[in-house]
């Protein structure tokens, strides 16, 4: 195995996924294909309900996995709403952990319309929630401006660390590495220690890349996925995260002081290929 094969394999370790709470293919993948104890994101789409988020965070626990729900401000109605679903996670499926999001919907469907207000509402400790995630975004987010959204991630941290939870930053894909490691480069040198997982695209034909991109805001980094594309002329030609994840592992490894916690694999339906794709190169 070559030096930058080993720092891949390295890197690679202890991954994790996202699916949707309604992709019960990806779901059982997530079981067959994914190590005992790793970490399954799981969003909702808005035509799911709470239920069908409780449901399969009660499934993949059952599988031996370690459920991360997205619980989503705008998506959440008011306090006794949120009380209701952490008590469920943590009580039906033994859930300790979630990633926390303020969501992209215009309008909120009730009293809270961004992160820091859950994590301020107290309820992630006392049902016993002992970690939240925190999203960023490598190449910014397209209706909040830089400034503002940094200073969201230090006041999100700060509320954290008040209420004595684990925090951990998980970034929006890109599919260029540049960006992430200079987010990092300047969270440390703001003093922000947090570990933070950089979050790619997994394996996936170029036109679903470019579709969920435009859908997510990605920035500039699409430009060169989109020149690929032009230059190969063929819609279904496939992509993987390789050479961009090799980049973040070999950066990784001449600069530990990045944090760069691993990988976080975005898998648009097909958490297969991503876990295919993680075994292949952590076995060199």
């Amino acid at each position: 195995m070559t030096t930058q094969q080993t720092a891949l394999s390295k890197f690679l370790t202890g991954y994790t996924a996202e699916v949707t709470s309604g992709d019960g293919k990806s779901i059982k993948a997530a079981s067959e294909k994914m190590a005992p104890g790793s970490e399954v994101f799981v969003a909702s789409l808005p035509k799911n309900t709470l239920d069908d988020l409780v449901a399969a965070i009660v499934k993949l626990s059952e599988s031996g996995l370690n459920a991360v729900p997205h619980i989503v401000a705008r998506n959440i109605k008011d306090y006794a709403t949120l009380d209701e679903l952490l008590g469920r996670l943590v009580k039906d499926a033994g859930c300790d952990r979630a990633l926390v999001l303020g969501g992209d919907r215009d309008e909120a469907v009730g009293e809270y319309s961004s992160s820091l207000e859950l994590i301020e509402t107290g309820l992630f400790e006392k049902h016993g929630i002992k970690k939240i995630y925190i999203g960023s975004y490598p190449e910014g987010h397209a209706r909040i401006p830089d400034d503002v959204l940094e200073q969201a991630i230090r006041d999100k941290l700060a509320a954290a660390e008040k209420a004595g939870l684990e925090v951990e930053l998980v970034t929006q894909f890109c599919f260029d590495a540049k960006p992430f490691i200079e987010m990092a480069r300047r969270f440390r040198a703001q003093g922000i220690t947090a570990p933070l997982r950089a979050g790619v695209a997994g394996p996936a034909n170029r036109m679903t890349l470019i579709k969920y991109a435009m859908a997510c805001g990605v920035g500039a980094s699409l430009r060169a996925l989109k020149e690929r594309q032009d230059m190969a002329k063929n819609m279904i030609v496939g992509e993987t995260p390789e050479g961009l994840l090799a980049e973040l592992a070999e950066a990784n490894e001449a600069d530990p002081s990045l944090g760069l916690s691993g990988v976080h694999f975005f898998t648009f339906g097909s958490l297969i290929k991503s876990a295919d794709f993680a075994s292949e190169h952590m076995a060199g």
